[in-house]
């Protein structure tokens, strides 16, 4: 696909992943108002586990990478490098987007497994506190995600990058074509799940 063409699909899907977004925020909204989180807390980032994306959202994280100068994005991907590295030994990790100043380098661009977590009370080694209401809303966004990305995968963000780094899947993907026997050998080891239902 062309350069201007990932580009158009690229808006297109941030815009279906935005709704998605707008419809938890909304939904969740009286189960989050008294979450404690705030910038610079990152602990969701660092103890909570993996940081997952699907396809879609790998792509819009990719197009905002791809966005910045070179130097930038090199530190991104020696980061993103680093974090698959590690993640074959296993455990918990510091996201390969948090700064050292524990923010958010992507915010505007982070996937839903981002933007479901808050907590109803400070969280320093014991995990959010979240309302049930909201992690059974979480998982209908998780699940209408997935089946938007029908033709998709989800796993740890720093692998579905990986996978888009690809060009010849990136292109099969963005044409909608589906064949989980063309990653097989990438996907399985990585923990990515096919989306498709």
């Amino acid at each position: 696909m062309a350069v201007d063409g990932e580009r158009s699909a690229i808006a297109t899907m941030r815009g279906q992943l935005a709704a998605v977004y707008e419809r938890f925020d909304a939904a969740a909204a009286p189960f989050r108002a008294g979450a404690v989180c705030r910038v610079g807390c990152a602990a969701c980032c660092i103890e909570v586990g993996r940081v997952d994306a699907t396809t879609m959202e790998g792509m819009s994280i990719r197009g905002y990478l791809h966005s910045l100068p070179k130097a930038r994005r090199t530190a991104f991907e020696k980061a993103l490098v680093r974090d698959r590295l590690r993640r074959r030994e296993g455990g918990f990790l510091r996201c390969p987007f948090l700064q050292k100043n524990d923010s958010c380098a992507i915010y505007a661009w982070r996937p839903f497994s981002c933007r479901q977590l808050y907590s109803l009370h400070p969280c320093t080694g014991q995990g959010p506190t979240v309302h049930r209401r909201s992690v059974e809303l979480a998982r209908d966004a998780v699940a209408e995600l997935q089946h938007l990305d029908r033709n998709g995968y989800c796993g740890p963000v720093s692998y579905v990058l990986e996978l888009l780094d690809d060009n010849a899947f990136r292109s099969f993907y963005l044409a909608g074509e589906f064949d989980p026997a063309r990653i097989m050998a990438f996907a399985r080891p990585r923990g990515l799940a096919i989306n498709s239902r």
